[in-house]
Parts: C-alpha cells; sequence; structure tokens
C-alpha cells in the first residue's frame, strides 16, 4: 500500500532538494568570501548562522536533509531497475557518497561544538581542513560533489520549462563559477592563515584553546552515523532483490517480451530487458516521448495518476495511451511504443565535398512544413522537438537516398543540394525523386500519429535548377557548405507559391524538362517572381507522389 502519493512524494524531494540547494549556494559564497580575507569569511558565517543555526533554521534544514535522503532511498527501492542514462546514474552516486564525504564535517561544526562549548568558526575549521592533504582533498570533493549533485537534480527539473532555454547560458556559467570561487576562497583563506603562522612561530593568540570533552564519545558518534547510513543503503538494496510478489510480462510488437517483477513501470520493463525506448524528460512523467499504445491487457491495471492524467490530457491521448514511466501494469500487457529511439538525432549527413567556391549547375529544393506553428502550440516542448526530429530524419533519408545533401534546416523547413557528386541531368533527377519520398514520407509519418495530431501533417515543396557558388561560408566553427545565387532564392519563392495554391509542390519547367520528365497531367503557369524580369514556367503538383510513374527519364535535351 502506498502512504504517499507519487505525486506527493515528487513534491517532498523538490521542496528538500531546494532547501539543501540554497543551503549549499549560501554556504559556497560564504567560502568565498575568502578572496577577500578570513575576516570577510567570519563576517559572512555570523550573517549565515542568524537563519541556519537558528531553531528554526536548524529544523528545517536537518528535516530537508532527512527527508531529501529518504525519499532518495525510496526512489532507488521503488526503481525496479538499475539500468538508466548516465546522468541519472551520477546523480545518485553523487547523492549517496555526499553523507560519507561530509560526516567529518558535520560533526566538527554542529556535534563538536555542543560538547565543548566553543563555536567552530573559520579559523579553527580552516586550520583543521589544511592541517592535512586527506582533510583537504576530502573536504574539496565534497564540495564539487555536492554541488554536482545539486546541479544535476536542477537541470532534471529545469530542462522541461520553457523558461530554460533563456537563462540556459547563464545558469550555467553559475553552476560553473560558485564553486571555483568556494574552493579559491577555502585556499587563499587557509593559505593566509598559514602566512600569520609561519610571521608569529605559531598561531600565538590567534590559537585555538578548546576545553577537555571525551574525544571518544566524538569518535563514537561519528562512526554511528558512517554505520547508520551505510545501514541504509545497504538495507535499500538488500530490499531490492527480496521477492515482491508475482511476475508480469511486457510484450513489444517486434516479439521481444520484458519478465519483470509487480511494480515495474513499462520504461523500467523496457530498460531492463535493454529494449531502446524514449524517455526525454528521464522518466519524471514530464514529457509524452516515452507514451505506449496499450493493444492488450489495459482492463484490470490502475489508472493514471495526476501528473500522468494532467500530460496526456494536456496531449489529448486517447483512453488506451499511457505513459511508459508512470504506468505499472498489475498483469500481462502487450504495448506499443508510440515513437521511436531512432527519432533522437538526424542520421549524419554525407561527407560534401568538392565545394571550394566554385559555380556549379545544381538543382535545390526546399520544403517546408505548413501550419506547423499551430500544431506546436497544442504539444509539449519535448514533444514538438521530437515530432520535428522525425519529421528532419525522414527529409534527410529521402534527400540522401536519392543522391542529395541536405544543407540545413531552417526553423520547420529543409534545404537540399542535388548535383555536387553528379551531372546536372542526374541532378534534376535526383531532386524529383526526392520530392516523391518526401511526399510519401509524410504520409507515413500521418499514419504514424494518427490520433496524436489534431490535424494531419502537410508539406510544401519549391524546387528549380540552374548555376549556384558552392562553396565553405561563415565564421569559425559556424562555416559549412552552402549554396547562394539566384536558383537558391528562385526555389524558395517557388516553395512558396506551392502554399499559395494548396498544392505539395511547384517545380521550374527548367528542372522538369532537364531531367526529362513529362508532366503534362499537372497544372502549369507562368509565374512572375519579385526579382526576375522574365515569367518563370512552372509546374504545380498537388500531390508530389504523383509524378513517380513520371520519373522514367527520356533522352535529357542537348
Amino acid at each position: 500500500m502506498t502512504i504517499i502519493s507519487a505525486n506527493r512524494r515528487k513534491r517532498i524531494h523538490l521542496v528538500s532538494g531546494a532547501v539543501l540547494g540554497t543551503f549549499i549556494l549560501a554556504h559556497f559564497l560564504n567560502h568565498s568570501l575568502g578572496l577577500i580575507s578570513v575576516e570577510a569569511m567570519e563576517a559572512g558565517r555570523k550573517v549565515f548562522n542568524v537563519v541556519w543555526h537558528s531553531v528554526p533554521g536548524t529544523i528545517l534544514l536537518y528535516g530537508a536533509l532527512l527527508a531529501h535522503f529518504i525519499m532518495a532511498l525510496d526512489s532507488l527501492y521503488r526503481r525496479q531497475t538499475l539500468r538508466m542514462p548516465m546522468r541519472e546514474a551520477l546523480k545518485i552516486v553523487f547523492g549517496l557518497s555526499l553523507p560519507f564525504l561530509l560526516i567529518g564535517h558535520v560533526t566538527a561544526t554542529r556535534i563538536e561544538p555542543l560538547l565543548t562549548g566553543v563555536e567552530a568558526d573559520y579559523p579553527g575549521m580552516l586550520r583543521a581542513l589544511w592541517s592535512s592533504w586527506t582533510n583537504t582533498t576530502r573536504q574539496s570533493l565534497a564540495l564539487l560533489l555536492a554541488w554536482s549533485h545539486g546541479c544535476l537534480g536542477a537541470w532534471f527539473w529545469m530542462r522541461g520549462r520553457t523558461w530554460f532555454p533563456r537563462y540556459e547560458i547563464l545558469l550555467y556559467t553559475v553552476a560553473i563559477l560558485v564553486p571555483i570561487f568556494a574552493l579559491l576562497g577555502f585556499f587563499s583563506g587557509a593559505r593566509s592563515l598559514e602566512r600569520v603562522y609561519e610571521e608569529h612561530g605559531g598561531y600565538g593568540d590567534r590559537a585555538e584553546i578548546r576545553p577537555a570533552y571525551d574525544v571518544n564519545l566524538l569518535e563514537d558518534i561519528r562512526f554511528g552515523l558512517y554505520l547508520g547510513f551505510a545501514g541504509l543503503i545497504g538495507g535499500t538494496f538488500i530490499l531490492r532483490i527480496l521477492p515482491k510478489g508475482g511476475r508480469i510480462r511486457v510484450r513489444y510488437p517486434d516479439g521481444r517480451v520484458a519478465t519483470v517483477n509487480l511494480g515495474f513501470s513499462v520504461l523500467e520493463a523496457s530498460r531492463a530487458a535493454g529494449i531502446p525506448h524514449v524517455s526525454v524528460c528521464g522518466g519524471r512523467g514530464r514529457c509524452s516521448t516515452c507514451r505506449v499504445r496499450v493493444i492488450q491487457g489495459l482492463e484490470g491495471n490502475p489508472g493514471p495518476e495526476d501528473a500522468e492524467l494532467t500530460t496526456l490530457t494536456r496531449i489529448g491521448a486517447p483512453d488506451n495511451v499511457r505513459l511508459a514511466c508512470q504506468f505499472r501494469p498489475v498483469h500481462n500487457v502487450t504495448v506499443v511504443p508510440i515513437l521511436d529511439t531512432d527519432s533522437i538525432g538526424i542520421k549524419k549527413q554525407l561527407v560534401r565535398q568538392d565545394g571550394e567556391g566554385r559555380e556549379r549547375r545544381i538543382a535545390v529544393l526546399f520544403c517546408d512544413l505548413r501550419g506547423f506553428t499551430s500544431i506546436a502550440e497544442h504539444k509539449l516542448p519535448f514533444d514538438t522537438v521530437f515530432l520535428l526530429n522525425r519529421y528532419f530524419e525522414m527529409v534527410g533519408e529521402a534527400v540522401e537516398d536519392s543522391g542529395g545533401v541536405i544543407d540545413k534546416f531552417i526553423g520547420d523547413g529543409a534545404l537540399a543540394i542535388f548535383g555536387l557528386k553528379s551531372s546536372f541531368t542526374e541532378a534534376c533527377q535526383q531532386s524529383l525523386a526526392a520530392a516523391v519520398r518526401i511526399s510519401k514520407g509524410i504520409d507515413a509519418l500521418n499514419q504514424t500519429f494518427e490520433g496524436e495530431l489534431d490535424e494531419p501533417l502537410r508539406i510544401a515543396i519549391g524546387m528549380h535548377a540552374g548555376p549556384a557558388i558552392i562553396g565553405e561560408i561563415g565564421y569559425g566553427q559556424a562555416t559549412s557548405l552552402t549554396a547562394v545565387g539566384d536558383t537558391i532564392n528562385t526555389a524558395s519563392r517557388l516553395e512558396g507559391l506551392a502554399k499559395e495554391h494548396d498544392a505539395q509542390l511547384a517545380v521550374s519547367a527548367e528542372l522538369v524538362n532537364r531531367a526529362g520528365v513529362v508532366m503534362e497531367a499537372h497544372k502549369r503557369l507562368d509565374i512572375s517572381l519579385r526579382g526576375r524580369q522574365a515569367t518563370l514556367e512552372t509546374w504545380i503538383v498537388e500531390d508530389a507522389g504523383d509524378i513517380a510513374k513520371a520519373l522514367q527519364p527520356s533522352p535529357a535535351p542537348a
């Protein structure tokens, strides 16, 4: 029986992490004052202690620490498989290792003062930590691990927010500079005390005189804390391997089956079986990229909780679609992942050579998704990126399989070039073949996402052939092979013409004639384009797939 709902557990974990992150940030900023002087560090510590050493601050801090650690162990216990992306693994490893690095520091700053009645101050702590390389290294490592754990947790939470891209560079800069300044302040403060020691032959009146106390008691407390944390972590791993009830089978469309214990989510089942499964947000229910269509076994399984229901409602998912990271079936199910892992990135383009800034006759293809802005307004950001990558992948494969190369992607559009390694006639034929493949690819995408989109994806393609300058254009690492000239501009305007006529393709007669293709079944227009004095004979094709039969090239004109 679940005492605390999954949604509430996530909130406790998030809030407690935010409290600890605030404490760590303030503590590290206090360390950085060592770049000024130890006195500045002490002045900052007194302000810091007003908040965090008060009774409310102490309860808040250690309550958050205990809650965060318990939620982390609970999450580890509930995680049915330890197969996970590297960032998630690092976050867990950093978090579990922190207590063992911080226990010595906590006992020295919180418990020892209770035994001695002497408040821990920066001069005393700096002398103790600087006295041996072991102490210095352990404290520096703890500082870096604590900050890394906090940054990873914050990144997992922030990366799906719409405002994150605007502040991403600033946040990354803060993430890098804070630990650097904290370490520099620590080293600078300790070295300044070291100079005082050398000048006076000892710390003199700055030396610390501590009342007698039971050193063994402090060591016993420290050992008990080590043993307690080790026991909690070890106990969690032991509980993980104990039987948790029956086993279920999750079947996939390619015939593979994941047999797992009750309590596994479908995403965890996929990972446990080594089956690739998309999960852009890391399995936290903040996107819908892991969603599956349950084709058998949905009846009798638990319904979606609040977090999953919110996401499914937002994307308008039907009743048989569930988030794989949240759906924990209680009996056998058969699922079909809606988004496949091959869609995460775009295949590498062909190596583009022979483009050293010279003129070539090429065929150019511009394509653009129509009305995609309105579609994206009703999609989660992760889903929009995923859908665009599916589209870009389809266009890239269509172009490359036809013999062309992708010059660039612009928004939801693409520019492709044909003829870098082939004759002009072949380039025109290849571009028409690519248009056919793109048309069929859009149809396939619409079938794949049927039920996921309010309206089908529509494409507009503009194509023209002629001379262009091919070369490496740009600056520094932003340099890339591209084409410039009137041919490219004309193809772009023809793509707009296709939209005006509610057609998939607008292609110049120059390209069609050079390819040796007969287009008499389609509409022909003589159009005026901005920047061109003469009209341009253009063919308007409602469905680019219709020209597939005509792609049996006849002898090209001389």
